[in-house]
This record gives C-alpha cells, sequence and structure tokens, in this order.
C-alpha cells in the first residue's frame, strides 16, 4: 500500500469539480510559481508554520521539545532551524494553533476512508474527490491506487494538476479520472519559467495528449497584469488550445489575488512578487472575448 504526504483535506469543497467535493492536497510540486497562494504546497517536505499574532507565549513549545529548539523572545516564539527536527510535537501542544505542522502521511487506504464519509453529500450533488496540490501527479503511485479503489465506489474523480509530469504517468493517470482541471500559466516558454522556475514544453505536449486522448478537461487560467493578462499572449494561447481535438472547449479565468503573501510569512519564506498586479475589468472581459473569438466559453473565477 502506497503512502503520500498531505497538506491538508478541504471538505464541502465548491470550486474544485462538479457538486461538493472533498479536495486532497498533495504536497510538493516540481513549479514553484511565485504567485502560489498555497505556497506550503511547493515543498515535498513536512513544514512548521508559525503565526505571531495566535501566540500567547505560552511556553508548552518550548518545554516539549526534545531538541531545545525553541525560544521564547519578545517577538515570539524563535525555532532553532539547525536544531528542530519537524517532530511536530509543538505544534500538538500549541493550545492556539499558533505553531501548525503542514504536512502529514497518509496510506492510500486512510484517504479512501477519508473520501467515502462524504459519499452522502457526492449522492445529492452529483460531487466526488479532487485531488490538487501542490501537484498529484508528483504522488502517482498512491494517485492511481486511491482513483481505482475510488471506480470501484463509484466516486466521481478529478485531479488539478498543471501536467508537468512524464507523458506515460498523465496517459495513467488519464485512463482513471473523470475530468482534469489544468492550469495553463503562460504561452512563452521563457516567460513561464520566468514565473514558476520551469519550462512549459511538456506542460504543452501534456495538454495536446490529453485532447489526443480523449480525455474531459478545463483549462484554468490565473490571470495576472504583468504575465498573461495582455492580448498578445491571450492570442497566442487561445490559438493553442483552439488546435487541439478537444471537445469541451472551456476556460476558468483566475483573476490573480495575494493570498499566499500571508502564508509565506508563516512560513519564514519572502513572496517575491514583482510587478504583478489583480487584472482590471476590462482585461477581464476582453480575455472572454479573446476566447470567445476562438470557439472556447471563458468564465470568470472557479
Amino acid at each position: 500500500m502506497s503512502q503520500a504526504l498531505i497538506f491538508d483535506i478541504k471538505r464541502y469543497a465548491i470550486n474544485d469539480g462538479p457538486g461538493i467535493r472533498v479536495t486532497i492536497f498533495y504536497k510538493g510540486c516540481p513549479l514553484s510559481c511565485v504567485w502560489c497562494h498555497n505556497p506550503e504546497s511547493i515543498s515535498p517536505f513536512a513544514q512548521k508554520m508559525y503565526t505571531e499574532s495566535k501566540c500567547i507565549g505560552s511556553v508548552k513549545c518550548v518545554e516539549i521539545c526534545p531538541e531545545s529548539a525553541l525560544e521564547l523572545t519578545p517577538k515570539g516564539i524563535v525555532t532553532d532551524i539547525e536544531k528542530c527536527t519537524l517532530c511536530g510535537k509543538c505544534a500538538e501542544v500549541c493550545p492556539t494553533k499558533a505553531i501548525e505542522m503542514s504536512g502529514k502521511v497518509y496510506s492510500s487506504d486512510e484517504l479512501v476512508k477519508i473520501i467515502e464519509r462524504e459519499t452522502i453529500f457526492f449522492d445529492h450533488s452529483e460531487g466526488g474527490v479532487t485531488f490538487s496540490g501542490g501537484e498529484p501527479l508528483m504522488h502517482h503511485k498512491s494517485l492511481i491506487e486511491i482513483l481505482d479503489k475510488c471506480k470501484e465506489r463509484d466516486i466521481h474523480r478529478v485531479v488539478d494538476t498543471t501536467l508537468f509530469a512524464k507523458s506515460e504517468v498523465v496517459l495513467e493517470v488519464a485512463k482513471r479520472t473523470d475530468l482534469f482541471l489544468v492550469d495553463f500559466k503562460a504561452y512563452d516558454s521563457v516567460v513561464h519559467k520566468k514565473y514558476t522556475g520551469v519550462n512549459n514544453e511538456l506542460i504543452l505536449k501534456n495538454i495536446q495528449l490529453l485532447a489526443e486522448n480523449d480525455a474531459d478537461f478545463i483549462i484554468r487560467i490565473p490571470l495576472i497584469t504583468g504575465v498573461n493578462a495582455d492580448e498578445e499572449t491571450l492570442v497566442k494561447m487561445a490559438d493553442f488550445l483552439s488546435t487541439i481535438p478537444w471537445k469541451r472547449k472551456e476556460v476558468n479565468i483566475l483573476p490573480y489575488h495575494d493570498v499566499g503573501k500571508h502564508k509565506h510569512v508563516k512560513l519564514g519564506s519572502e513572496y517575491l512578487v514583482e510587478n504583478l498586479e489583480v487584472p482590471s475589468e476590462v482585461q477581464l472581459l476582453q480575455a472572454q472575448k479573446i476566447f470567445a473569438e476562438y470557439g472556447i466559453s471563458a468564465s470568470i473565477g472557479g
């Protein structure tokens, strides 16, 4: 039985596919998008998060730490990262959840049991389970095992992915997936690498591959002024999508926001966004119009 590191499980999700869903968030992603609203999803390892405003100065965490890695200072709890082993004991005793652990190992059977508990909501809303991240295709052994188990239980399966994975993995997952939500961040590979850390040739190839294999998918575009909200870029994206044998031809335009900023503070990392802005109403309408001109239906929001 396979295992995987999960950083969140969201119940009653309504923006991750049809109906009411439970969304499983795998930890670890080959991309490192500067605007990522879940920066804790990028590292494939467990991490500790700290919210200074929640800290009430309890020293339970300091006292329980087996490595003496914590200290209460005027600025709150400070962790010596050289000593910390990420055992999570400090988070377990923190009375206000000022300290949290991001990342818990689950077996495939444990995740299936969690999914099964929500089937009453699936049945009434035509919902199901969505596997997100991070990048679920990084955990393809666990993912495939759970997708098969969900099929046995007649549970609708959605995979939210960047498609930055080996094509053979994409095809194996596609055999077991009812719907993909595919992130499409930029058409130009240089721009894509600048903001995500990787080129996009493999992503474009795998989008084409899904279409050629009759997989059902929706394209999701995080629209960001300074990255992909200009007319030239949108035309290139729409033109590419119009040329593939894709039956659904549906795009979700997701306006950029900086929700991830406060999470970087909790992680002790930097929010490296520069010159990126929320798209204007005019830009959103222009994007819809451009996709419509290429025969693609574009909605704003998830």
